[in-house]
């Protein structure tokens, strides 16, 4: 090929696994939700960030809600980032949110990732969407440990690191980054209760199951926990939204914040709790498989609360509401995904069980207001 061959011809789209960095967990590209990147891009160049097209954009394996794929920019690797199809319940999937959250948080958290672009014109791409650094790490998905060891030291040192990485998140100044004034931590824990009860009676169409009405009647009658400072919460803090260093097993980003907010911080330790199996556990909450918790050296729910005590001197007295609150809002999270599926918003063959799961859930939420333990 001559000189001017090398010049005139255009370069060919690569989305081979090898033109990626090294153990990111990517989708095929078959399974890969299509963007039409030709739009994407132009908009992108508008901006001054210029998108590498000989590379197509590859989506992220794992998670049930928000898209996020794997591009560069402007010679750096960075994460695109936008809702999921159909409608979005209220409050989540925010990208707004999301940016102005990260756009900030960055500059005095070192687990939270740059986001640098905004785009609310849903036309561009099917939806708003944000360009996030990218930061490379393992997400631990699932009921499994891969790619680290099974064994018990590494349930211990992952146990411990979440709750570390979660006091530490509380211990952030959001005066200093300029989000003091995020959210509304005035009434926090009655609204947001009223919020997914009227979530479950909505997509339960007025009809929720036995265990679920009982839940609902034990918060609705349940006294609000006495406020506390306001801390900058995630919302969803649990294993799989940490990315961890292959070596040390330590967290190098926090990432998922569309539904980050301030309130009490308790909100955050109830919300991981939520997600935390145990071997005795009931069947649902073995199936449902979000964190490995249940297996050898992870710390019981119990150990989990008194730890976060001790790290940060937070009292824990009052955590019992937002216990059943964060289990409750979890079921009906699962109702919401089922319900995804059932109208074709998601042929997801994982969706297919999260009816019954979510069922089984609500049995366990219910448990919990008459169980004095963790």
């Amino acid at each position: 090929m001559s000189r001017t061959d090398q010049t005139n011809s255009k370069p060919t789209p690569q989305s081979s696994e090898a033109n990626f960095p090294a153990g990111v967990a990517l989708r095929p590209l078959d399974e890969t939700q299509l963007l039409d990147w030709r739009v994407i891009g132009s908009y992108l160049q508008q901006q001054g960030l210029h998108v590498d097209a000989r590379l197509v954009p590859r989506q992220f394996a794992g998670g049930l809600a928000n898209f996020n794929y794997l591009l560069r920019v402007n010679g750096e690797w960075a994460v695109l980032r936008r809702p999921p199809s159909g409608p979005l319940p209220p409050g989540a999937n925010d990208m707004r949110r999301e940016h102005r959250i990260l756009s900030r948080l960055s500059q005095g958290f070192t687990l939270a990732p740059r986001s640098f672009h905004l785009c609310q014109d849903p036309s561009i791409a099917g939806a708003p969407f944000q360009l996030i650094e990218f930061r490379a790490g393992v997400a631990i998905r699932g009921d499994q440990l891969a790619p680290f060891p099974e064994t018990a030291e590494t349930g211990l040192r992952l146990s411990l690191m979440m709750v570390e990485t979660l006091a530490a998140l509380h211990a952030v100044d959001v005066n200093a980054v300029g989000l003091g004034d995020l959210g509304r931590p005035d009434g926090f824990f009655r609204r947001t209760t009223e919020g997914w009860i009227k979530r479950c009676e909505l997509i339960s169409e007025g009809a929720p199951s036995g265990a679920a009405r009982e839940s609902i009647r034990w918060l609705n009658q349940v006294a609000d926990p006495t406020p506390s400072a306001p801390v900058l919460l995630h919302n969803d803090f649990k294993l799989d939204n940490l990315l961890l260093d292959r070596h040390t097993q330590e967290p190098v980003a926090i990432v998922d914040w569309d539904m980050g907010t301030r309130g009490d911080a308790l909100f955050d330790l109830a919300t991981l709790l939520s997600y935390w199996s145990e071997a005795g556990d009931p069947s649902g909450m073995q199936r449902l498989g979000q964190m490995p918790s249940a297996r050898p050296g992870f710390i019981s729910r119990e150990q989990v609360a008194r730890g976060y005590s001790h790290a940060t001197g937070r009292s824990i007295n009052e955590l019992k509401p937002y216990r059943v609150l964060t289990q409750f809002k979890l079921a009906v999270v699962f109702q919401q995904l089922y319900q995804r599926y059932r109208s074709g918003e998601t042929g997801d063959p994982r969706y297919a069980d999260f009816g019954r799961l979510a069922d089984e859930l609500h049995e366990f939420t219910l448990a919990i207001t008459t169980d004095k333990t963790f």
